[in-house]
């Protein structure tokens, strides 16, 4: 079977499937006792030959090309006991991104992960139970959605999850620009850049987190596996490389309008490099920077501010904004020590088109002066890596997308971003990268 055979396969079982066995978001809000529900997005992104001196083992590479990724998602949840859910998510992906996700920082399509296959194969990225324990207040009406039982819950209340997710699930989370299947594509926009959150190179992880709402607070704590290596595939199987995260929400009205500010911190403790001791042993051996020659257990640490208001039904605005050490190497997920982004999700009401949504944003990624001149080194990152750094500078990204409700189910978006200074290098690029996507979602 070929990987288009496949691909369609996969989609007429999804098809075929989920109505069946999901209940519906019009039903009454009784408790939902059981939900099976899919998902299928296919992303196609493409750049023209840009200009480039020179290039490195993580370069974007400068030559036209294009690339594509697909997945097929299955969400099934079943609730045991009162307040509880427990959920799975076997998943089919196939694909790859642009230079194998190599060359930009704030990478531009967030639905890429850092392994590709030209096959589709089957893995499961989450399963983990979520307890609920209600502790008074307004009782609150829950749809039901992907990874949620319809019924309802308290308006002050813990929530528990353990198991296998994203972090990214629970933490620094936004209604306009956290969902790569529906709205911005790039990675430092979809999350705060300088989040260097755990996870393997699909992005998810084992671990345990709680969150106390309490009014118009909302208080979020977990500690989570690391990956054995920076950027590897397999997570640490002893927990002994783990991160812990904190954050703290408020929700709030401005003219009328609601929003919400979040500050998250992490702090990972891991077998890390310290640039300077890469570039130090570079100059006594004549060699490239190597960080994982200097690889020590020591600690990294970060912090974010994450706001969305709505200004108007149609408008909402966004500002993301984060610092993390410059000094060692990120871990899980990209190369970015400082990152600010600015964007604005449209309703389509004035055109006609209610159900359309129109996005644009702008980010400025940075990284830490020995950052770069570990990058000039011949250093290797995560993501960035372009054998020498000569003339630094911020990455600075936008991106804008309008995404197109063809039927109730069926959703197709057309997205671009202007890459200029590529892997905080002002002697490539800039680069052009043109996307569509559709997505299926029952």
């Amino acid at each position: 079977m070929n990987r288009f055979s496949a691909i369609a396969a996969a989609v007429c079982l999804l098809s075929a499937c989920v109505p069946v066995l999901a209940q519906t978001a019009d039903e009454p809000p009784a408790i939902q006792s059981w939900a099976i529900r899919g998902q299928s997005t296919f992303v196609v992104q493409a750049h023209p030959a840009f200009r480039s001196p020179y290039e490195g083992p993580n370069s974007l590479g400068p030559s036209a090309a294009a690339r594509e990724t697909f997945d097929v998602t299955l969400f099934a949840g079943i609730r045991l006991w009162s307040g509880s859910e427990i959920w799975i998510n076997p998943e089919i992906d196939q694909g790859f991104g642009l230079s194998d996700t190599l060359g930009v920082a704030g990478f531009v399509n967030a639905e890429d992960y850092k392994v590709g296959s030209r096959t589709p194969y089957l893995r499961v990225p989450r399963l983990f139970l979520r307890q609920t324990i209600d502790l008074g207040g307004e009782r609150q009406r829950v749809d039901p959605d992907v990874n949620q039982l319809g019924g309802s819950q308290t308006a002050n209340r813990l929530v528990l999850t353990l198991g296998k997710f994203g972090v990214v699930d629970l933490f620094d989370a936004n209604p306009y620009a956290h969902d790569p299947r529906g709205d911005f594509l790039n990675w430092s926009v979809v999350d705060v850049g300088a989040f260097d959150y755990a996870a393997d190179a699909w992005g998810f992880t084992y671990g345990a987190a709680a969150e106390l709402y309490r009014g118009r607070w909302t208080a979020r704590g977990g500690a989570f596996d690391l990956s054995q290596v920076p950027n590897g595939i397999t997570l640490d199987p002893t927990f002994g490389q783990f991160q812990v995260v904190g954050e703290l929400e408020r929700r709030h009205e401005i003219a009328g309008q609601p929003g919400s500010l979040k500050v998250t911190a992490f702090e990972s403790h891991a077998r890390m490099g310290r640039f300077a001791d890469a570039i130090q042993l570079a100059e006594a051996t004549g060699q490239p920077a190597d960080i994982a020659a200097v690889r020590q257990y020591r600690g990294r640490h970060g912090m974010s501010v994450n706001l969305a208001q709505q200004a108007t039904r149609e408008l909402g605005l966004f500002v993301k904004g984060g610092w993390a050490s410059g000094d060692v190497e990120p871990f899980d997920f990209t190369d970015i020590d400082r990152t600010i982004a600015v964007g604005a999700s449209l309703k389509g009401n004035h055109w006609g088109r209610s159900s359309d949504t129109w996005g644009m944003a702008g980010v400025f990624n940075g990284i830490s002066r020995i950052h770069q001149q570990f990058f000039d080194a011949g250093g290797v990152g995560v993501l960035a890596g372009d054998g020498q750094l000569p003339h630094p500078g911020a990455e600075q990204i936008v991106e804008t997308y309008y995404d197109v409700a063809v039927a109730p189910a069926l959703r197709i978006s057309v997205d671009y971003q202007f890459v200029n200074h590529p892997a905080y290098n002002r002697d490539r690029g800039p680069v052009s990268v043109g996307a569509v996507r559709i997505h299926v979602q029952l």
